[in-house]
């Protein structure tokens, strides 16, 4: 477990879970799967969300990654968190009993609340020939999924071209993503976030940007 979070847990301050969990738990993984079938397409996480941790850092904008590390994660599935933030990482565990993973490379899902916090790409894991499923899905929330540079997706799910303009992200990203292609079937899914509203980006779309 991660040294930055402590093992004691505030129950009078830590944040609710889902009002009814496994309708909301289901309701916001189809829309993770929507958003991943049909990459670059915002969508919105409909179920009612839960509060976000008290003291979480940029709890409104990340409420999506809040949603969704509830509704993806579990005992078995290690889940990092950029930057050291207690009040988040207390809330997930006690609602899911994910385990805090020290280290990028060894969580199952991450979540990046300062796009400018973003390690390299490729110490998250990439999963193995063997079982590319065992890669690591990474969420970050960014400025806005509108207003930045024009971005062109093309492949599985999008019948030409989809173009996205989320603002806030590195340069890098796009170019350490690129990188990470040839590794396929390996690779990393990433979902950008803000507010209720996510986009996400399955490996094996292509971005070029204009």
């Amino acid at each position: 477990m991660n040294e930055h979070h402590s093992s004691r847990i505030d129950l009078a301050a830590l944040a609710p879970g889902f009002a009814e969990p496994v309708r909301d738990t289901q309701t916001v993984f189809r829309t993770l799967l929507d958003a991943l079938a049909r990459p670059g397409k915002v969508c919105a996480i409909e179920a009612p969300l839960p509060a976000a941790p008290a003291g979480a850092k940029a709890p409104r904008a990340g409420l999506a990654a809040f949603a969704s590390l509830l509704a993806l994660c579990d005992y078995a599935t290690p889940v990092w968190l950029a930057g050291s933030d207690d009040a988040l990482a207390a809330a997930v565990r006690f609602h899911t009993g994910a385990p805090i993973a020290g280290h990028a490379r060894d969580a199952s899902f991450a979540y990046v609340h300062d796009a400018s916090a973003l390690p390299p790409l490729d110490q998250f894991a990439c999963g193995t020939p063997e079982a590319p499923e065992h890669s690591a899905t990474v969420f970050v929330r960014v400025d806005a999924l509108e207003g930045g540079a024009p971005l062109a997706l093309r492949g599985p799910g999008i019948e030409h071209v989809q173009t996205i303009a989320p603002a806030g992200l590195p340069g890098r990203f796009w170019r350490e993503r690129a990188a990470l292609a040839p590794l396929f079937p390996c690779g990393v899914d990433f979902y950008l976030v803000c507010g209720e509203r996510l986009i996400g980006l399955p490996r094996t779309t292509h971005v070029e940007v204009n």
